[in-house]
């Protein structure tokens, strides 16, 4: 193992509460951004690229359309989207979703 025992440990039992109950894991890859960055708006094809669900634009334009992507949960159709403080959760993160096992966590700072 790479990381070890206890990193293993901890990676599953992070997939187990994301995948298996769909809790929210603090623990997941989290991506932060400036607290002005997410007021002023940021669109769902940037945040995607920004955590790392998408290679670029286009890509995330076509996990979009496919309906593929999820926010905080909520299936996203539109792909013009634009993220603003109104989408952080009670944990002060935004959860992203391509598919049902790509997540990751925005976290403005």
């Amino acid at each position: 193992m790479l990381h070890g025992r206890s990193a293993a440990e901890e990676a599953a039992d992070t997939a187990r509460s994301t995948f298996e109950t769909g809790a929210l894991d603090l623990s997941l890859h989290t991506v932060t951004l400036g607290h002005a960055d997410l007021a002023n708006g940021i669109g769902i094809q940037a945040a995607l690229v920004l955590a790392g669900l998408a290679a670029s634009n286009g890509e995330a334009r076509r996990h979009v359309k496919s309906g593929a992507v999820r926010v905080n949960d909520a299936l996203i159709e539109d792909e013009r989207l634009n993220l603003g403080d109104n989408a952080l959760l009670p944990e002060g993160v935004v959860k992203l979703s391509v598919g049902k096992k790509r997540h990751a966590l925005l976290k403005p700072v």
